[in-house]
């Protein structure tokens, strides 16, 4: 019995020692094990259901879906980052290449012969004018002409009989007095003419044309053009103020940017600009003067593009916008293009890279950035291929969860 009870005194004595070592933090109790496995099968849970959750972010395209979608995918690697200034502007007719073309005589307009828009050729007939002052002019050349004909002819009389001793001196230099005044009096009708847009053929034809013809005034284009402005219809009188035509050759055009007192010295004759439309047209083009005064009013000075245009892309009175680069500095990280990073829903800037599962969304830390680009200081390596533009398509569809097995998910 003795022994028994000694038995049952080292048991209790075991099982108190061993509660003392629980409630020390020594082990876990039965139960607190048994809530530790449940802990880790929780955790273990939740980590397949991470790994599950990236694995759902991997987007897999064929080839297909990558130009359906208008993916542009690129290499990264280091460059330069481009500080640039926006200029506003509009496109303006050359008005080296743009005339205003009147007639240089009051008349009545008999025939118009072009239309707004048409395209002319260089001594083009534009219009036709029935006017009274052309009538006058010619008659005064004809007349002059006729005059002078006269004082030659009694010159030469004169000058013969002179020879023969019959005619006095007095009469032969009155002769010749007369012939310097028809010849005077010819020129200037016939300067009078020219004036009026006459070539030394035309002034030679007078004597010979119709009768009709003496009142009609041809207005003519002056160059190759098209007409972009007109002011006069049949039956319309027509003063020689008036401009009844407006040509213009639409080859090349200028853009006019308007530079602001803070980016005057940035902006030179030589550097490119990249200029946009409202409606999308885009071109890089370089700067062929710079003004070098400053606006009272406006404050800003002059930088004009002369544009070719022989596609007729750019239409004058349309505003434009040019960015400039003004300085370029050193990348310490991966340049991108701005297009390149994508904002999620949390607040994170992704990248979608190509790698051997499909298009991954990788966080990144940005660095500087300009208009068109950004630097990369982590989550990017040189090297690597990434979506250059179009990754907010593939944003929306990764939302909608959409990219199954067809698109390759």
């Amino acid at each position: 019995m003795k022994h028994i009870q000694n038995s049952t005194t080292t048991v209790l004595a075991l099982t108190l020692v061993l509660l003392g070592t629980w409630a020390c933090g020594g082990g876990s109790a039965p139960e607190m094990q048994a809530d530790q496995h449940a802990e880790e099968a929780r955790h273990g849970e939740e980590a397949e259901g991470h790994e599950g959750h990236d694995e759902d972010r991997v987007i897999r395209l064929d080839v297909s879906a990558i130009e359906s979608l208008g993916l542009d995918i690129a290499q990264a690697g280091p460059g330069q980052l481009e500080v640039t200034t926006e200029l506003p502007g509009e496109v303006r007719v050359n008005g080296d290449k743009m005339a205003h073309v009147g007639p240089r005589v009051s008349g009545v307009a008999r025939e118009v012969l072009v239309s707004l828009g048409d395209r002319v050729r260089s001594g083009q007939v534009l219009a036709v004018l029935e006017s009274r002052e052309l009538a006058d002019a010619k008659a005064s050349y004809l007349a002059a002409a006729e005059r002078k004909k006269l004082a030659q002819a009694t010159f030469a009389r004169e000058e013969r009989l002179r020879r023969e001793m019959v005619s006095s001196e007095q009469d032969f230099l009155d002769a010749s007095n007369g012939l310097a005044e028809a010849k005077i009096e010819m020129r200037s009708a016939q300067q009078k003419l020219f004036a009026l847009g006459f070539t030394d053929s035309d002034v030679r034809g007078i004597a010979d044309a119709p009768d009709e013809n003496y009142t009609k005034y041809r207005i003519r284009a002056p160059f190759d053009g098209q007409i972009i402005d007109r002011h006069i219809t049949v039956g319309e009188t027509i003063s020689a103020e008036i401009s009844a035509f407006t040509v213009a050759d639409l080859s090349d055009v200028w853009i006019d940017l308007r530079v602001y007192q803070k980016d005057i010295g940035a902006i030179r004759t030589g550097q490119m600009a990249r200029v946009t439309t409202n409606h999308g047209d885009e071109a890089e083009l370089a700067i062929n003067f710079v003004q070098p005064l400053v606006g009272e009013k406006t404050r800003t000075a002059l930088a004009r593009i002369v544009a070719p245009n022989t596609d007729g892309v750019w239409h004058p009175g349309c505003f434009v916008t040019a960015r400039v680069a003004v300085e370029k500095t050193e990348a310490s990280g991966i340049v991108v293009p701005a297009s390149a990073l994508i904002r999620m829903e949390d607040g994170d800037d992704v990248i979608f890279v190509e790698t051997s599962e499909g298009l991954e969304p990788r966080v990144i830390t940005s660095g500087r950035r300009s208009r068109a680009q950004v630097e990369i200081l982590s989550g990017l390596v040189e090297g690597d291929r990434y979506v250059a533009k179009g990754g907010f398509s593939l944003k929306a569809e990764l939302g909608k969860g959409s990219f199954g097995d067809g698109h390759g998910h």
